[in-house]
């Protein structure tokens, strides 16, 4: 009876080795994973360092000018009358 036990728990934990959730079958799939959360937090941290950048643009004891009349004229619509306004996507 034991061995019959033995074995049975031998063939569950081979069979979780191969088939289960970090077994050989779903390694190619965690690998492609992987990659795919990297490139998310390549562009996540890219998009951190642009804002972390236009904050310090910002800051209201050194702000930059350009910067500044950027945000008036896109926010509040303030175009001087001789100015021609071009939207960029973002």
């Amino acid at each position: 009876m034991s061995q019959n036990a033995a074995l049975i728990v031998l063939l569950v934990l081979g069979g979780l080795a191969i088939a289960g959730p970090s077994g050989l079958l779903s390694w190619s799939e965690n690998l492609r994973l992987l990659d795919q959360r990297k490139a998310q937090l390549t562009a996540v941290q890219a998009e951190r360092t642009a804002l972390k950048n236009k904050v310090e643009l910002l800051h209201p004891d050194h702000a930059d000018p350009d910067m500044v009349g950027e945000l008036l004229r896109s926010q509040l619509n303030v175009v001087h009358p001789d100015e021609v306004v071009i939207k960029l996507d973002d």
